[in-house]
């Protein structure tokens, strides 16, 4: 399962919200459909086509440029061919077939002023794209979905190898709904919310297969029109969209991982921990992305179990990288990018770049006491490690008088029974012990 490549891929999405015909009433939620849609399926990180490769025809009545231009787009088409019509439906001719209306279209005679979907479909399936998909929000869709979509057996073949799907609002004499008081169609609203929310329990890739049988289990139960498709199985193969509420079942167990394989390195083992947190990130990366929170903390925790497995300036390495991009994300002031600063201090010191790291930690404890107070136990830890590293590196007097202030906040703080408060009067004993 995948998602499209956005760059051999296109989105033709064709709207009509305004009618001249007085027998067809306006459909202003259309066209504000059609442009969230297009918001969507074009986002630069979750969309399935650049911005550039998704096509809005909005309220227009030129047919010959409605056809180039999704003639344009099926020919440029590798990947993915999607084209989205939303407006209303009407049948005409003998043979009742369907057509889509612009803002010219008559009600009673569609056949010269509608676009025929007959010629649509022709156009999609003289695309060289893989998957074709063609979805059609409007009255008496279910027409679309006849014994193939093929028109000839010739080429029925192909498109079974290449995969096609054709999704409608409506079953074959059906309308489709507007619901008084809601800002879309019934059948393009509730799609929206499914690419906006993802499905509960759902996969982590939704296939147009998979938005489908949500649609038609939503609609079906709200007592509207029900959905129809038409595909072949490769069809559903390829992603339209990823899950969003994938995340939020995916989140809490990352974490739980996150957590056990920090416990792990504490344990001892190191170099397990450094493994397991590669793989956490992978597929943090893959289903959150690259800028997020989650992404970042296991980033930051992947380059303290670095430092632990005896790498110290791999880590430092690691943390140097990461922390312009947490400043950038999550500010200056965050937590996470306070708790950064400070692992980099502690294996720039590891590796032996003492100077570096006192630097570092001179800068970082104001920071932390104007972020999280004086008493806070990271603010603690900070001044306990520039202590330390003032002491390893000669400068006993200004590392003595530190580590006096720090033990006796401890033992205010944690008491004098605390393993922290212990370990203060230990390195004090430490400097105070004469030199033999």
């Amino acid at each position: 399962m995948r998602l499209p490549d956005p760059q051999r891929s296109r989105v033709v999405l064709i709207g009509t919200s305004e009618y001249r015909d007085e027998n067809l009433p306006d459909l202003q939620q259309v066209g504000i459909g059609i442009k969230e849609l297009a918001g969507i399926l074009s986002d630069p990180v979750d969309g399935v086509v650049r911005p550039e490769n998704c096509q809005v025809i909005a309220d227009e009545d030129n047919l010959p440029l409605i056809g180039r231009k999704l003639r344009a787009a099926a020919r440029q088409a590798e990947d993915l061919l999607l084209v989205y019509f939303s407006g209303h439906g009407l049948i005409g001719g003998k043979r009742h077939d369907l057509y889509l209306a612009l803002p010219d279209s008559e009600w009673e005679d569609p056949e010269f002023n509608s676009l025929e979907y007959d010629k649509l479909r022709n156009a999609v399936l003289d695309s060289p794209a893989k998957t074709k998909v063609i979805v059609l929000d409007c009255c008496f869709a279910g027409r679309a979905v006849t014994e193939t979509m093929s028109g000839s057996p010739e080429l029925l073949g192909e498109i079974e190898v290449d995969g096609s799907y054709v999704l409608t609002a409506a079953a074959r004499d059906q309308v489709a709904l507007i619901i008084e008081g809601e800002e879309h169609t019934a059948f393009t609203g509730r799609l929206l919310r499914l690419l906006r929310e993802g499905v509960a329990s759902g996969p982590e890739l939704l296939t147009i297969d998979d938005l489908y049988k949500e649609l038609r289990a939503r609609m079906k139960a709200e007592g509207l029109s029900i959905p129809q498709r038409l595909g072949t199985a490769t069809a559903g193969l390829l992603a339209l969209a990823r899950n969003t509420a994938f995340a939020a079942t995916a989140l809490p167990r990352l974490r739980e991982q996150a957590a056990t394989a920090i416990a792990t390195g504490e344990n001892g083992n190191w170099d397990e921990a450094v493994r397991q947190l590669r793989g956490i990130l992978a597929e943090l990366e893959r289903i959150i992305g690259h800028e997020q929170e989650d992404t970042f903390r296991v980033r930051q925790l992947l380059a303290h179990a670095t430092g632990g497995a005896g790498n110290s300036l791999e880590a430092a390495a690691m943390l140097e990288a990461l922390l312009p991009e947490q400043t950038r994300i999550m500010g200056p002031d965050h937590p996470d990018t306070l708790g950064s600063r400070q692992y980099l201090a502690v294996n720039l010191g590891e590796a032996g770049h003492r100077d570096e790291a006192i630097a570092i930690l001179r800068v970082l404890l104001p920071d932390r006491r104007r972020v999280l107070g004086n008493d806070n136990e990271h603010t603690l830890r900070t001044l306990h490690m520039l202590g330390r590293n003032l002491a390893l590196t000669g400068q006993n007097a200004e590392a003595v008088a530190i580590l006096k202030e720090l033990a006796a906040v401890r033992e205010t703080v944690l008491g004098p029974d605390h393993p922290h408060t212990a370990r203060t009067r230990r390195d004090l004993a430490a400097l105070l012990q004469p030199t033999p």
